[in-house]
């Protein structure tokens, strides 16, 4: 047997890791949430990768400075919803290639913020380019990976803008680091953000775990413990 038969062999025998991502409005808790989840993981013996996305490669760090900082237009001119959703599809599908695919291949847990679900709130619902061409552009680009669980923080619509508004604005005013280009949106583009989530949710209670409402941050790292807890015993049964 060659040395490549026996690797393939290997990972082959290896059970396959768990893809968790958390979606939600910014300011809706997501990083936070995350950081506590891959403490408790890590605690309790598991191997994880955290990434974000935007980001998380050197190609997507180049693409999140474009995306998310508000002097982007003013270098490069308006980015038409269609580029805006074709770039965070471009980082998507490096993101999988680079870290997702390798790490769920190699039996990790892999924690990421955000995922195709935040596309197709923001640019499917915010920009009002609807759901079909998101979801077909993510068979197409991302060999259509689906997330085995999705934790949605949903606080109340109000409360999530304006803890990011703030935050961004701290963060601006203390790093020089700006990713305000989207917190300078309309409330009326976060409302569909925030009613497209709600959809998702509904259309997919298997995989999406909704977490409603204002609260505590305890509260939310509980709830998303049980979710998580439950979904890794599944996960072990059928490996």
């Amino acid at each position: 047997m060659t040395p490549s038969h026996a690797h393939c062999d290997r990972l082959d025998l290896m059970p396959r890791g768990l893809f968790i991502t958390f979606e939600g409005l910014d300011g809706s808790g997501k990083t936070t949430q995350m950081r506590r989840l891959a403490a408790w993981l890590t605690s309790s013996g598991h191997n994880v990768v955290t990434l974000r996305q935007p980001g998380s490669t050197a190609l997507g760090d180049r693409l999140r400075a474009v995306l998310v900082d508000s002097r982007s237009e003013s270098a490069l001119g308006p980015i038409t919803p269609l580029a805006e959703m074709a770039l965070m599809f471009a980082d998507r599908a490096q993101a999988i290639a680079e870290v997702i695919q390798p790490a769920l291949d190699q039996g990790k847990i892999v924690l990421c913020d955000r995922f195709t679900d935040s596309t197709e709130a923001y640019q499917g619902g915010g920009r009002e380019l609807g759901s079909e061409i998101v979801l077909d552009l993510h068979r197409l680009l991302c060999a259509n990976l689906q997330p085995d669980l999705t934790l949605l923080l949903l606080p109340s619509l109000e409360a999530s803008l304006a803890r990011a508004r703030s935050r961004n604005q701290r963060t601006a005013a203390q790093a020089g680091a700006d990713e305000n280009r989207f917190e300078q949106e309309e409330d009326a583009f976060y409302a569909r953000v925030w009613r497209k989530y709600r959809e998702i949710a509904a259309r997919e209670p298997a995989r999406v775990v909704l977490i409603e409402g204002d609260l505590g941050i305890a509260e939310v790292h509980e709830q998303i413990v049980e979710a998580v807890a439950e979904r890794l015993l599944i996960h072990t049964q059928d490996a």
